[in-house]
């Protein structure tokens, strides 16, 4: 049978009807899924982007949006954390799927309160999001389940922690339990650095009152694979590696991610196999067996250690600034995969495009400490190109002109048929791009290239 889908404009711009063919017969099927977009940075821009591709996708909110993201979406001035306010938004919109972005608003229950008020929504519950919100539950649950890992010791008391460390090996990581915004983790490498992370964590309260698991130092390349998960069912999505060090030859402070790239040569099928069969399905498995069943996005940190691959860490979303570049090469329809997962339906086919994806986070000068804001961004129009996509991090917008707004403000993904051509098509794109405080790290990639 043929079925040809027409798109017919509708008098807001919006796709309005589908005509649909089948064997001679004309059927209007008028369905305009209007879809919102939870979250404000570069994650939910590449979200908001694979979104607009998706021909059954009328109109999109983004809550709260940014300067790029509403030439594509309406952008609504209620911040992520505001759930009861977006539940109440969602039903006076007709929304048909919310899709969340930040762990701050899965840790906040936003599925849950969606979930009771008979809302669709693509997300884990907040009982499921606890594999990010503490990195202490993650640790019992691959301990309990036999998932390979580094091996850990967790701590509320300061003095005890310092004793841990000082009798330990060097360097160590120190993980702050709960959420940190990418900035929970610090590596050590001498007992003066630790002793002052520990204070930092478990006195001062840098990040919340919380507590600490003290791992051991692993080596090798790190890799993030994030999976598509349904309760038991896993479905995998294309590798892609982050640079989380703040300069240059992997120097400086962490971030949240200064540049990515998409697909991994290190990383053989074998090694991708390996991950699926004993860290992806069965941690999905033991979310299920504990009564947490995940739905949504959950991100293996992984690392290819000389003994073999373990897990450094969980995120229960989207990688930041992974999403930006592994969705652009995403060649299903994003809307059915989100339906699938929020309806528990049966997964379509889900395709990879055999390209490569290269991108470059362009951040305040000063970031991941105090940075100023304000700055005024040019030469973005000077930058499009087929073969790049700009994606919104930290941008406002006042009297037409785009200002800086954050710690990370752009990412700059070039794509091409190798890394090498990925990369040159991002770096020329940045260069285009005219801003006094920003700077951005040219070697991402540099372990392939």
């Amino acid at each position: 049978m043929e079925i040809i889908n027409h798109l017919q404009p509708g008098p807001d711009g919006h796709a309005a009807v589908y005509t649909k063919i089948v064997k001679g017969v004309e059927m209007e099927h008028p369905k305009e899924a209007v879809v919102l977009v939870v979250g404000g940075g570069g994650r939910c821009h590449a979200i908001v982007d694979a979104l607009s591709r998706s021909p059954q996708v009328g109109k999109i909110y983004c809550a709260p949006g940014n300067a790029g993201i509403a030439a594509q979406a309406e952008c609504v001035p209620l911040k992520e954390t505001q759930v009861e306010q977006l539940r109440d938004f969602a039903r006076e919109k007709g929304v048909d799927l919310t899709v969340v972005g930040p762990e701050v608003a899965l840790a906040a229950g936003i599925v849950d309160v969606f979930t009771a008020a008979g809302l669709r929504i693509f997300g884990p519950s907040k009982a499921a999001a606890v594999i990010e919100s503490s990195k202490d539950f993650a640790k019992q649950l691959m301990a309990k389940y036999n998932v390979p890992t580094a091996a850990y010791r967790t701590f509320e008391d300061y003095d005890a922690a310092l004793e841990y460390v000082r009798n330990g090996s060097f360097p160590v990581v120190l993980k702050y339990d709960g959420l940190a915004a990418g900035k929970g983790v610090v590596i050590p490498e001498t007992f003066d650095e630790a002793e002052h992370t520990l204070k930092d964590m478990l006195l001062d309260d840098k990040f919340g009152k919380g507590k600490v698991v003290v791992e051991e130092f692993l080596t090798g390349p790190e890799f993030s694979f994030m999976c598509f998960v349904d309760g038991g069912n896993v479905y995998p999505m294309a590798l892609s590696q982050d640079h989380k060090r703040a300069y240059e030859g992997d120097k400086g402070p962490n971030t949240g991610g200064m540049g990515a790239y998409s697909p991994l040569p290190f990383i053989s099928d074998e090694d991708k196999e390996y991950a699926m069969e004993h860290i992806m399905k069965p941690v999905a498995s033991a979310m299920v067996k504990e009564g947490r069943p995940f739905k949504g996005v959950l991100y293996g940190g992984l690392m290819k250690t000389p003994s073999g691959i373990k897990v450094i860490e969980f995120n229960c979303r989207f990688g930041d600034p992974e999403t930006e570049v592994v969705l652009p090469l995403l060649e299903s329809d994003i809307y059915d995969i989100f339906s699938a997962v929020a309806d528990g339906g049966p997964m379509p086919e889900i395709k990879w495009e055999d390209k490569s994806s290269m991108g470059f986070v362009m951040a305040s000068k000063g970031y991941p400490g105090s940075y100023d804001k304000g700055h005024v961004i040019e030469g973005l129009e000077d930058a499009s190109d087929p073969d790049v996509r700009i994606y919104h991090m930290g941008t406002a917008e006042k009297e037409g002109k785009i200002l800086t707004a954050g710690g990370r403000v752009l990412m700059v993904i070039g794509s091409g048929d190798t890394l090498k051509s990925a990369h040159d098509k991002a770096l020329e794109a940045v260069g285009k791009i005219k801003c006094d405080n920003l700077f951005y790290r040219r070697d991402i990639g540099w372990r392939v290239l």
